[in-house]
């Protein structure tokens, strides 16, 4: 059946194909380590076109370079052409003809490569023999050119001379032909081809294969010139650094000269020595090493270290000992220093005054300066009393302008009205007629005397009820404050901020008094201000109020205040509305500011950023050494030290609005202090109640004060996570009175003992099992059942223990008195003896006050 399938005849012929091309072949490849691989070759036929008739001719090698074609022959005559032979079918490769036709191709690639390296290698060699050639033509050529322009006399006319490249560029010499005849031919500087390291010559002899394009690309690109050769002119190659020569040329030196080495000349430096240095800073700014400073000054007698300072003097001796020129400074170099700088007479134009009105609380001082605004700030104060520094101003019938301060009343609030006082011109006192002089009338009237500024006597409240104006007129003599009415020089006015009575004549007292001392400044200079106040708003920042002095404060000047610095964003007057510059006794907000500074801070204005910010560091810097300086101990704070740590410590973290208003709760707080208890502030702060502050008191187990501020929501839940004890309050006294009832409840409280009598042991006798009963002999007071009694011995106690049983003839009694005799059980304790004394007392316990 198989049989009859393979010899059925098929109904499709086959395809019609080309003859094949492709011949394949195995190429056995063997490699060191007995590995070995077989791969596949495919060789393709060459089709070979013969001219008709004729029978193609084997494969032969590649035929050499033709040599020069001959001479041409002689003419010869033409023969007849030779008749075609007829076309042989050639044979049919086999198996080790394919074979042999491979090695053979294989052959003729690598004698046909070497052949062709052969080619380039000497195209190259006579290139450059070439080039050789042309460069000594055109060296004799220059050389012949120059000897005859040497010969030949001066041209009258200065010819341009080109000047030579000295890289190995190809140049063009091309001369200008004025006779219009033909330009002279272009000659060529030869360059000189880059030689190949033998060692790749011979690499590239070597290879079998036929080089890479990369590798062809870089031999046919190495002749070739470029801009960075021509620029560079070593061929490419990398050139040495000048530091790198340098070096050499040294190291050259050095190896050449040996010991005969000039010395170097020691450097004179200036050196800027301060007040006080340490060591090491005077031997950074000498360039000296430090430990040659600690020997020299070990040989002055002074055995110092490198960390520690030293003076002035002694840094100049160290620097004229090393041959160097000294330049002292002192702190003034650095900070600013306000008094020193004088204004001119000339410079100088009127200003309004600055009035501060002072006196005690509840006197009517925000009520007389809203009567003379026309506003009504005293209904915003927290208990009707003034805790802050106010500052406006008040414009006159007559055009004049008056500056007035309002300064708190309360006995904590002394610092605010000192500061009041300084920056003042005039202080009016307000004194109310039914309540007369009262205590901070009184350190009014001292800061007034201190501050030396004139003063005015308002006498307030005179349409009340039992007002009485010459009483009080009377009650200021006891200061040497005497009146006009009174033949003295203060003037006095009696007013009514209530039913706005005497305003005009008080307005034309101070006019008088400021003409009077010819208040002037100089608005045309940098400004200086005076901090009044200064909080940390939450919208805006750090805000300060300040009182121009002198100069004009303006947006955009750069300053520094205290240990802060800054630049002004913005102006604010007492109205809320934003200026552009304020003058010599104008009230304004700054903002603007890095930090808040201390109230009585002087504000100046500085040339750049630059230096405010160096003034602001060192006086930062100045009050942290101020802040950690060590007292020297002696016996006085020795002892003061220990009974400091004896005493107990209220921790406390203070929040406050306004600077001013958180100095006067430290200083109250201090004032309650006693030497049981002592209050340590663990900050005091301007702003709202931050989460920082919250840890803070969590952590020490503090109250946290806040006094017009509140905490934000973040700071809310941790105080409620934490159980921290907040304390709000908006009146001082308040909170004054609140802390030293929790103070003297830290305390617990306070024990008194009485002493009710004294007894003296006669003889001990047996009571029961283990008792002892004592006999006594009452020598004073009384002796009662049940009290606490003191067992003393030759003046030593005992025991301490209380009456259990009280004895007279076989009678149990309450008391017995002096000069009778009795018969007592102790508590506790059967250690009594003949002789003893018996001291009996009662405990009483008291609430304890600071």
């Amino acid at each position: 059946m198989s049989d009859d399938t393979n010899n059925k005849p098929t109904l499709t012929r086959k395809p019609l194909t080309l003859s094949r091309s492709l011949e394949s072949g195995e190429v056995k490849q063997t490699f060191s380590h007995g590995r070995t691989n077989k791969v596949v070759v495919e060789v393709k036929r060459k089709r070979l076109v013969g001219k008709p008739g004729y029978a193609p001719e084997p494969e032969a090698a590649a035929p050499p370079p033709p040599p020069p074609p001959p001479p041409p022959p002689a003419a010869a005559p033409v023969a007849a052409a030779p008749a075609p032979a007829p076309v042989q079918p050639a044979p049919r490769p086999t198996g080790n003809d394919m074979l042999s036709r491979q090695e053979r191709q294989a052959k003729l690639l690598r004698e046909a490569e070497e052949a062709r390296l052969s080619m380039l290698e000497e195209s190259s060699r006579r290139e450059t023999e070439q080039r050789a050639q042309r460069a000594e033509e055109e060296r004799q050529r220059a050389q012949a050119n120059r000897e005859e322009a040497a010969a030949a006399p001066p041209p009258p006319v200065a010819e341009a001379v080109v000047p030579a490249v000295t890289a190995p560029v190809e140049t063009v010499a091309e001369e200008a032909n004025t006779d219009g005849a033909a330009p002279a031919p272009r000659r060529f500087t030869p360059v000189e081809a880059p030689k190949r390291p033998e060692r790749e010559r011979e690499e590239v002899k070597k290879a079998p294969h036929r080089p890479t394009r990369g590798a062809a690309d870089d031999r046919r690109q190495s002749g070739k010139l470029t801009v960075t050769r021509a620029l560079e002119g070593d061929d490419g190659a990398r050139a040495r650094s000048l530091a790198a020569l340098k070096r050499a040329r040294e190291k050259e030196k050095r190896s050449h000269g040996g010991g005969n080495r000039q010395v170097q000349v020691k450097q004179t430096r200036d050196v800027v020595v301060p007040e006080t240095i340490t060591v090491q800073e005077l031997a950074n700014r000498m360039a000296e090493k430090g430990s040659d400073l600690v020997k020299a000054l070990f040989k002055m007698g002074m055995p110092v270290t490198i960390n520690e300072t030293i003076d002035q003097d002694t840094a100049e001796l160290l620097v004229e000992e090393f041959g160097h020129n000294i330049t002292r400074v002192s702190d003034s170099d650095v900070d600013i220093v306000n008094d020193e700088d004088v204004d001119a007479t000339e410079t100088m134009k009127s200003r309004p005054p600055v009035v501060t009105v002072m006196g005690h609380v509840d006197h009517g001082k925000t009520s007389l300066l809203d009567a003379l605004r026309g506003a009504n700030v005293v209904s915003g104060e927290a208990g009707g009393i003034t805790q802050h520094i106010g500052a406006y101003q008040v414009k006159a019938k007559d055009g004049s302008v008056i500056t007035f301060l309002d300064t708190p009343g309360h006995e904590a609030f002394t610092q605010m009205r000192q500061r009041g006082a300084s920056v003042t011109d005039i202080v009016i006192l307000v004194v109310a007629a039914d309540d007369g002089l009262m205590p901070q009338t009184i350190e009014a009237i001292k800061h007034a005397k201190a501050a030396n500024v004139p003063m005015i006597v308002a006498i307030n409240k005179v349409d009340k009820e039992g007002a009485n104006p010459q009483k009080v007129r009377e009650r200021l003599l006891e200061h040497e404050v005497v009146v006009e009415a009174m033949g003295g020089e203060v003037q006095d006015v009696e007013v009514s901020a209530l039913k706005k009575t005497g305003l005009d004549t008080l307005l034309e007292k101070l006019a008088l008094q400021a003409e009077v001392m010819e208040l002037k400044a100089n608005p045309d200079r940098a400004a200086e201000a005076v901090v009044v106040e200064a909080q940390l708003d939450k919208g805006r920042g750090a805000v300060a109020t300040v009182l121009v002095k002198r100069g004009t404060l303006k947006r955009g000047d750069i300053f520094v205040v205290g240990a802060q610095s800054g630049k002004v964003r913005a102006l604010v007057n007492d109205k809320g509305q934003q200026v552009s510059e304020a003058g010599p006794a104008t009230p304004v907000e700054v903002l603007g500011l890095t930090g808040v500074p201390s109230a009585g801070d002087v504000l100046t204005v500085v040339e750049n950023e630059a230096r405010a910010r160096e003034v602001a560091l060192y006086r930062k810097e100045q009050s942290t050494k101020v802040r950690t300086a060590q007292v020297t101990p002696n016996l006085e704070n020795l002892f003061d030290n220990l009974s400091a740590t004896r005493a107990m410590e209220y921790p406390v973290v203070i929040k406050g609005d306004v600077q001013g208003s958180v100095e006067a709760i430290v200083t109250a707080l201090n004032n309650i202090s006693t030497d049981d208890i002592k209050v340590r502030v663990l900050l005091a702060g301007v702003g709202g109640i931050t989460e920082s502050d919250m840890l803070l008191a969590a952590a020490s187990n503090a109250p946290l004060i806040g006094f017009n501020v509140r905490p934000n929501a973040k700071a809310a839940a941790l105080a409620k996570r934490d159980r921290v004890r907040l304390k709000y309050f908006d009146v001082i006294y308040h909170l004054t009175a609140d802390i030293a009832k929790e103070m003297a409840g830290e305390l617990g409280p306070e024990i008194i003992e009485t002493v009710v009598g004294r007894a003296e042991v006669k003889d001990v006798f047996k009571s029961g099992k283990r008792d002892k009963a004592a006999g006594l002999l009452v020598t004073e007071g009384i002796i009662k059942k049940g009290l606490h009694a003191r067992l003393t011995r030759e003046d030593v106690i005992v025991s301490k223990t209380t009456i259990a049983s009280l004895r007279r003839f076989k009678d149990n009694i309450d008391e017995v008195r002096a000069g009778l005799e009795c018969g007592v059980v102790l508590a506790d304790t059967n250690d009594v003896k003949a002789g003893d004394m018996l001291e009996v007392f009662e405990i009483e316990e008291r609430e304890r006050t600071l």
